[in-house]
């Protein structure tokens, strides 16, 4: 063996476990929130995250920064399995948990908010990455007091709307649910606890039924929310902390998911190859911008826990893994006696 094949061996060699190191990384990836009552977060972001309009978005910016905004389709706990109440304090019902997002459970009574009126409503949940699941959406109890942090006690103690894998349309998963009476100003709250895994996400909506009065120390009636358009999404996708390169499946990373993603989200058509066929159910199902999965697949309900590596690297470690693998496989071949 020459000296130079010998270092080449070795640096392959040292570069296979590196691979699999590198393939298990796992930065967290975000998957979606409530465009319909808007979110908070989602309201916050429509605002623009480094100079918001609303005075509730703007101490939000001030408690927490202007990132949790860039990331709000990221409110989760990774390891929910369930036990969401248990899990989540009072006091950050908003922010899951996640000091991230700690601008979110500020008490205010003049968050933006949505009309709302009891009876039947569609309810709209922006996906990022679709997962199988279930949605529970929770509404706070007569007496509701906005100017107070929020607890679990101030919800219904069973939601009034809940639907396991619901259909996804142009990028976001729409569901029934009849909404309870109320008045004045009141706040949804959303659980969306994924089957396939323990994560779960969470939301909040504030809306107004009827005429908000501007009680519970504001001195006017809180300012409308408003849904980000495609292009503000599109614009801020890159400014987002979540990694959105690739997406966790059971068994490993998934190339050209994250850029499915990415494309969709602009507007713009997948990447051919980019879709993955991992447990779906063959439906055209694309996210919001009009192009799914190259070959018309719906994005994969995935087993994954969330998390996986950039695609870059993951791609790269599989290079590395394979060049590993290609030049044992020749030197074997080359050692064997010829007859």
């Amino acid at each position: 063996m020459t000296a130079r094949r010998k270092a080449t061996g070795i640096a392959l060699a040292g570069l296979a476990p590196l691979a699999l190191t590198l393939l298990t990384a796992s930065p967290a990836v975000a998957h979606g929130s409530m465009s319909d009552p808007v979110s908070r977060v989602l309201a916050c972001y429509a605002e623009g995250p480094e100079s918001p309009k609303s005075a509730a978005c703007k101490a939000a910016v001030q408690a927490g920064g202007a990132q949790e905004f860039y990331d709000w389709n990221g409110v989760r706990d990774g390891n929910a399995g369930g036990k969401s109440k248990e899990k989540i304090p009072d006091g950050k019902l908003c922010s899951a948990g996640d000091a991230a997002f700690k601008g979110l459970d500020l008490p205010r009574a003049d968050w933006p908010a949505t009309k709302m009126q009891a009876g039947n409503h569609t309810f709209r949940y922006r996906a990022t990455a679709p997962h199988r699941g279930s949605f529970e959406l929770y509404l706070t109890k007569a007496g509701y007091d906005p100017a107070k942090p929020l607890k679990w006690s101030d919800l219904e103690s069973k939601p009034f709307a809940k639907v396991t894998d619901p259909k996804l349309v142009n990028g976001s998963y729409v569901f029934d649910g009849k909404v309870p009476a109320r008045s004045g100003r009141h706040l949804i709250y959303s659980i969306w606890q994924r089957s396939d895994s323990p994560e779960a996400f969470y939301t909040c909506s504030d809306v107004v039924f009827g005429k908000d009065s501007g009680k519970a120390g504001t001195t006017a009636a809180a300012p409308a929310a408003s849904v980000p358009t495609e292009g503000q999404l599109a614009a801020g996708a890159d400014k987002s902390s979540m990694d959105m390169s690739a997406h966790g499946h059971q068994g490993g990373a998934t190339a050209g998911h994250g850029a499915t993603l990415r494309s969709a989200q602009a507007g713009k058509p997948a990447p051919a190859g980019g879709g993955n066929a991992a447990h779906t159910d063959g439906a055209a199902k694309p996210l919001a911008g009009g192009s799914g999965p190259a070959g018309g697949r719906r994005l994969a309900e995935t087993g994954g826990d969330g998390s996986t590596a950039p695609l870059a690297i993951g791609g790269a470690a599989v290079l590395a893994l394979g060049a590993a693998v290609l030049f044992t496989t020749s030197r074997r071949r080359a050692a064997r006696p010829r007859g």
